[in-house]
């Protein structure tokens, strides 16, 4: 197996931080860490966006996205009997499919501390054939928590968070763990910071919030921070598995990073990812193309907030996502900081990219 093209120990403590929609609070942390000294100044706004600026000679402005939330849970209520057991009941912060909760470990942030649990899956023999065949929901998925009930509801409230528990590993050639979507991403903004020194034009490191929910902290951004070309960095589907075929697929593994051409949010600007196409090429930097039938980023979010605007989209090819096994192949993630840095350090403010 060969050596990780990068720091695997900042990435692992980025996907294992916890992070939700609206309570960023831990990542958001790790993230103001990482950027202190990478950039010229930092600074968070009233819903939690973190923006590190790299000053650059020209007033030509460019905002790079990835943002720091990941898919969890909110606590709506603890059911249970008197004299029984709890179960915690929750409210989803995001896209999940409920079949792939069973059977999982998850941890309960509470204003006292955090609370392990489980949420059990009952033995396939006693259940019967209606109850085997019913597509499970959210609604009725219940947390585990291995307390009385009394103790239950003196410990967790509703409004706690929820977070899937899980530890992020090298497979092979891969990386799998739970929030690659969208660490990993983050992961990369952060080390083309580091790369860059006195740009030609204005960089903005933006960190975003509340993404999964409807990419309202990349709508925030576009009008405060006004930026001439953003530039989003998400996770893409990679159906490169048994049972899809051709452009099903999306992207591969191991193609390299994926230059997003549409999604069902955005249509990126030809010159722009005409402009990466020409970046990559120049720099032998594996890249693969993006057309994803299904799915939004903070791309979105910067398009039109503050008038028209040029974007682009760099993604990390990605299977299984919105589960606790993302997995992301460590060449197409090295591929990634590639580019985005190479792109960030070819931009002059020049480039003329209205159409």
């Amino acid at each position: 197996m060969t050596s990780t093209p990068f720091d695997l120990e900042l990435l692992t403590t980025l996907t294992e931080t916890s992070g939700v929609p609206g309570y960023e609070d831990r990542i958001r942390e790790q993230v103001l860490d990482e950027l202190d000294g990478a950039v010229d100044r930092v600074r968070t706004d009233a819903m939690g966006n973190v923006v590190g600026t790299l000053e650059g000679e020209s007033d030509f402005s460019v905002a790079v996205a990835a943002h720091m939330d990941e898919i969890g849970f909110m606590v709506r209520h603890v059911a249970g009997e008197e004299d029984g057991f709890g179960f915690v009941e929750l409210d989803a912060l995001g896209g999940w499919d409920a079949r792939v909760l069973k059977a999982q470990r998850v941890t309960i942030h509470t204003e006292d501390g955090d609370v392990p649990g489980v949420i059990g899956s009952p033995p396939p023999h006693t259940l019967d054939e209606e109850d085997r065949e019913k597509t499970p929901k959210v609604d009725d998925v219940a947390v585990d928590v291995g307390l009385p009930h009394e103790e239950a509801t003196e410990t967790i409230s509703p409004g706690d968070l929820v977070t899937m528990d899980q530890t992020t590993e090298r497979v092979g050639e891969t990386i799998t763990g739970k929030a690659l979507d969208d660490r990993v991403c983050l992961f990369a903004m952060l080390e083309a910071a580091r790369r860059l020194d006195e740009p030609d034009v204005t960089i903005h490191f933006c960190a975003t919030v509340q993404e999964e929910v409807g990419l309202r902290g990349a709508r925030a951004l576009g009008v405060d921070v006004d930026p001439d070309l953003a530039i989003a960095l998400d996770v893409t589907v990679a159906n490169d598995v048994p049972g899809f075929d051709g452009g099903e697929q999306v992207t591969k593994l191991g193609d390299g990073a994926a230059i997003k051409l549409k999604d069902s949010s955005v249509i990126t600007n030809p010159k722009v990812h005409r402009r990466m196409k020409a970046v990559a090429e120049d720099r032998e930097i594996d890249y693969q193309l993006e057309i994803l039938p299904a799915g939004g980023t903070d791309t979105a979010g910067f398009q039109h907030t503050a008038g028209a605007k040029p974007v682009g989209a760099i993604s990390v090819p990605t299977r299984y996502l919105h589960t606790v096994t993302e997995t992301a192949h460590v060449d197409d993630v090295a591929a990634t900081i590639d580019l985005l840095t190479a792109f960030l350090e070819t931009e002059d403010g020049e480039y003329d990219y209205t159409l």
